[in-house]
């Protein structure tokens, strides 16, 4: 039997501009992708009520994945059987897989005073700073706030190479991961994109009696997680005009966008679509 296609995308840098976060320019493919009944997961640093927007803005009724690999969020009704071990929560049936967010926030004070830096994650900002910082609309900054498995922060002056390896390490020790995304550190339990894609790949596969081909498309290392468990990933060129290089080192068969942002993200999809026979 044929198999079917699964999509699963970033959002910052990807599907969205680095800078403006509009998806205008990847209409076309985001219809064809509608048109075709393919789902289209969202696999994002994001927070569950970030994420809705986009899912109310695009027409998007598939499960989704928030906070770097935290959580899974499928609809009510959507799959006919369920794994174990869910959550029931807002119209949802929730699958946890992150580290509780005070958590986090503890450890990552507790370390960053260790080694004598000072950083600022998105628990130590307001809604204003973060929404002047990064160009979010008010309300969606105030949404970014909304966080449980995933703390976002910088450094307030850039560590050496060392400093980052050591506390990378003392993270390791405490069962945390320290990943760089496109314009922040992130602090996460022992989740990452990958695995949350694996689970949810799983579950449509049962649901469909079927093998799936599975897309990926990111542009950063806190991506590569996902990259890596997908057949075909798709590495989105920045807004410098070139790759994450760590992140295509690592891949087998990466598929380079020529354009950047939802640009690439269009010219990517069409391009896969037409290869997988779906277009």
């Amino acid at each position: 039997m044929k198999k079917r296609v699964l999509i699963f995308t970033d959002l910052d840098g990807t599907l969205l501009d680095y800078h403006t976060y509009s998806y205008g320019k990847a209409l076309p493919a985001l219809r064809q992708i509608r048109k075709r009944e393919i789902p289209l997961i969202i696999c994002t640093s994001k927070t569950r009520a970030e994420i809705e927007v986009y899912q109310k803005k695009i027409r998007n009724r598939h499960p989704f994945i928030s906070e770097n690999g935290g959580a899974i969020f499928i609809p009510k009704n959507y799959f006919k059987t369920m794994i174990t071990g869910l959550k029931e929560r807002n119209g949802y049936f929730i699958k946890e897989l992150g580290t509780p967010y005070q958590i986090l926030r503890e450890k990552l004070t507790e370390i960053a005073g260790r080694f004598n830096q000072e950083i600022k994650g998105f628990g130590d900002m307001s809604a204003q700073e973060i929404h002047k910082k990064y160009g979010l609309h008010l309300k969606e900054a105030r949404l970014s706030k909304k966080r449980e498995y995933d703390e976002p922060f910088y450094f307030v002056t850039s560590p050496d190479g060392k400093i980052l390896r050591g506390m990378e390490k003392e993270f390791s020790k405490a069962a945390l991961h320290m990943v760089k995304g496109g314009r922040l550190f992130h602090l996460t339990g022992e989740n990452d994109k990958g695995k949350a894609a694996r689970l949810l790949k799983k579950m449509y596969e049962k649901e469909w009696k079927k093998k799936t081909i599975s897309i990926g498309i990111g542009d950063s290392l806190n991506d590569l997680p996902l990259l890596l468990e997908v057949d075909l990933p798709v590495v989105v060129k920045l807004p410098t005009g070139r790759y994450e290089e760590r992140v295509l080192r690592q891949l087998k068969e990466p598929f380079p966008t020529r354009g950047i942002g939802p640009e690439g993200w269009n010219e990517a999809v069409l391009q896969i679509l037409r290869k997988v026979g779906e277009d």
